[in-house]
């Protein structure tokens, strides 16, 4: 059970939680509204590298849904704050992805994009791979480079249906170089404690909602945070309920849990 006492911070799984494609999921509105009202701050957390914050902002008000850039974390942005963190002003990265991951480590000038003797492969999804750049990636990890990947899903729901996604590169670059990269994205634990961290609140007072035990409520769990399963997206309460992953609580939706966080405060 939900001790709602102590939650000062919600992260919010997106796609199955706040809509399904392109329409605005039930009780949106409505527990966004609350939480300001009762000063719980909230951010999004992804694993889609390929978008950037901005982009899901347009994405998302064009559903109706108000919710800044900045309350947005990729598994990118993730990524980003932990190298920053980690290596120094002007380290040498190759990466393998898109806009999101690039803009993410590039905007700032802390890393200098290098295809010769990088320090880094930094490795997210990208639809538009070359062998060359597989054949680079191999090498350079091979020769010493840290190897980085910002999420570890072997597939992306696209409108025609499931395309290679960022964890299928990571199992070819991981067949080629014998390499385990350090994964930033779910169901690992640092993109979870980074949204908080941004949010200036502590694991034990964070909230974690998603509709994926092997992703939303896995990386809760390793991040030590309380976690609510909403059967609106890909895990249903059977599997919730059989398996020995447990989330804290399971609701059918968002207002059968903002109904519960009403009447228990």
């Amino acid at each position: 059970m939900l001790n709602f006492t102590t939650i000062k911070a919600v992260l919010f799984d997106m796609d199955g939680v706040l809509y399904r494609g392109s329409h605005v999921l039930a009780g949106v509105h409505e527990l966004l509204t609350f939480l300001t009202a009762h000063g719980v701050g909230y951010a999004c957390i992804t694993n889609n590298a390929s978008m950037t914050p901005g982009q899901y902002e347009e994405k998302l008000a064009a559903m109706g849904v108000a919710i800044p850039a900045e309350r947005v974390v990729t598994s990118a942005i993730a990524t980003a704050r932990y190298l920053r963190a980690t290596y120094p002003d002007g380290a040498r990265v190759f990466i393998v992805g898109m806009r999101g991951l690039r803009e993410a480590l590039l905007t700032d000038g802390h890393f200098v994009e290098d295809d010769v003797l990088p320090e880094l492969v930094v490795q997210g999804a990208d639809f538009l791979l070359t062998y060359e750049t597989l054949r680079k990636a191999t090498l350079f990890i091979r020769g010493g480079a840290a190897y980085i990947a910002t999420n570890p899903d072997r597939t992306f729901p696209a409108e025609e249906g499931l395309i290679p996604g960022a964890g299928a590169i990571m199992a070819a670059l991981v067949a080629a170089t014998d390499t385990t990269p350090l994964v930033i994205g779910k169901p690992a634990p640092t993109m979870f404690r980074i949204a908080a961290a941004m949010l200036s609140v502590d694991p034990a007072q964070t909230l974690v909602i998603g509709d994926r035990l092997d992703t939303d409520i896995a990386g809760a769990s390793a991040a030590g945070m309380a976690s609510a399963l909403v059967l609106t997206g890909v895990s249903q309460r059977a599997e919730a309920e059989a398996g020995t992953l447990r989330p804290t609580a399971i609701y059918a939706d968002l207002p059968a849990l903002l109904a519960d966080w009403r009447a228990r405060t």
